[in-house]
């Protein structure tokens, strides 16, 4: 599709560049784009309905779900709202070991990312090893919880399993190796031409715009913006355990890129220190099955930036009211601005950037377009439309 020298490309939801679906139609002018409308909602789940037809305890295990690589941050925020409602706080150990948890995972997620972005560039080499050097975390993971991805440490009242202290040598260990192993990395992204003349000065994001359109997390603080959900706003035990916010002022994927990997070795300290200051006692506490009347908004950092969940009671064992709000619906409108002005070929690169996960994301509303008006469905009537679609096809 053309208008005059503008050209219309429609990109996704199906194409090598994407690892979830979603679209985008990009408007161009030769080779630089110069319109961005996002179409998102390919990946919609019903996350929240879903919440609100399970007990409070069985949600957990939903909340896990809703993304496999930050599902830790997930269950943190969630088990936080709930512990708030219920008037109850996890127990000092349980909030240390949710720590050294989010912190690992913050590693693992950021090292994932690393090598995506490698392999968009045509890195392979820096990918697989990268990646490589992940299986450590995970390894840790493993040994901990039984799982490498879904780890099931969080429950409302505090933590399901303890960091016994037969583990921390091998903790400890998988920490330095890592340590190593970034820095190594840091030298390679600041020398390595194949990645500087991929990421320098692309998907240029300036700090008044990261500020004007909300962006969240590492895209934010790579814009130069000192922003951070563990020091603006402590949870769990990171008003005990000293850190920095990583930034960087560079405002494009380099920067992207340098943030990530400090943040790594920041990491790596604050889950050392969490490890040596570790108080003893339990690691949990019990709760009773319903919920008190009311609402909570819960934060967190994931690794991908400020997760938000809403929850509302109504005084049963199910939350009347359920809502997420994750990074990358925040990074979207950031992301439309970081595109315009570049190159067709630095979409990828700079889509990869913002770190999305659009299964996390999705969500749906029906809307009225000729009365302007929105509206929600039961699930009976949900139920009864679908069975409707079917029948018709």
């Amino acid at each position: 599709m053309s208008h005059g020298s503008i050209i219309k490309i429609p990109f996704g939801p199906q194409h090598p560049a994407l690892k979830e679906p979603v679209n985008f139609l990009f408007e161009v002018d030769g080779e630089t784009v110069v319109n961005v409308k996002p179409r998102i909602g390919y990946n919609h789940r019903g996350i929240e309905k879903a919440f609100e037809l399970r007990t409070y305890t069985r949600n957990i295990y939903l909340a896990e779900r809703i993304c496999g690589i930050c599902s830790d941050a997930h269950t943190t925020c969630y088990t936080q709202a709930i512990e708030e409602l219920l008037g109850v706080e996890a127990p000092l150990r349980a909030r240390y070991i949710r720590v050294i948890i989010a912190e690992l995972e913050r590693i693992q997620s950021h090292a994932l990312w690393l090598g995506l972005v490698a392999h968009e560039i045509g890195f392979d080499t820096l990918f697989m090893y990268i990646w490589r050097d992940r299986e450590t975390i995970l390894d840790i993971f493993e040994m901990i919880s039984g799982n490498r991805i879904h780890y099931a440490m969080n429950t409302i009242g505090g933590v399901r399993r303890d960091i016994h202290a037969a583990m921390m040598p091998k903790i400890k260990k998988g920490l330095d190796l890592m340590e190593k192993r970034v820095k190594y990395y840091l030298d390679v992204v600041q020398t390595e031409q194949t990645i500087l003349k991929r990421a320098t000065g692309v998907g240029i994001l300036k700090p008044k715009d990261a500020v004007d359109l909300c962006a969240v997390g590492p895209i934010l603080r790579a814009s130069g913006i000192k922003n951070d959900v563990r020091a603006d706003d402590p949870y769990a035990a990171y008003n005990e355990i000293p850190f920095n916010v990583i930034t960087c002022d560079g405002c494009d994927i380099l920067s992207r890129i340098m943030v990530r990997l400090e943040e790594m070795l920041e990491g790596v300290e604050i889950a050392r220190h969490a490890l040596d200051s570790m108080p003893e006692g339990v690691i949990r506490v019990r709760v009773p099955m319903k919920v008190p009347q009311g609402e909570v908004v819960s934060r967190v950092e994931a690794p991908r930036g400020e997760l938000i969940h809403y929850a509302k009671s109504n005084g049963t064992t199910k939350p009347e009211r359920y809502k997420v709000r994750s990074p990358t619906l925040g990074n979207i409108p950031a992301l439309c601005k970081m595109l315009l002005g570049g190159y067709v070929a630095d979409i990828p690169i700079v889509l990869a950037g913002i770190d999305p996960c659009f299964a996390c994301m999705d969500r749906m509303a029906f809307i009225d377009t000729k009365k302007n008006r929105k509206w929600v469905l039961t699930m009976p009537q949900l139920r009864r439309k679908y069975k409707r679609k079917c029948m018709q096809k």
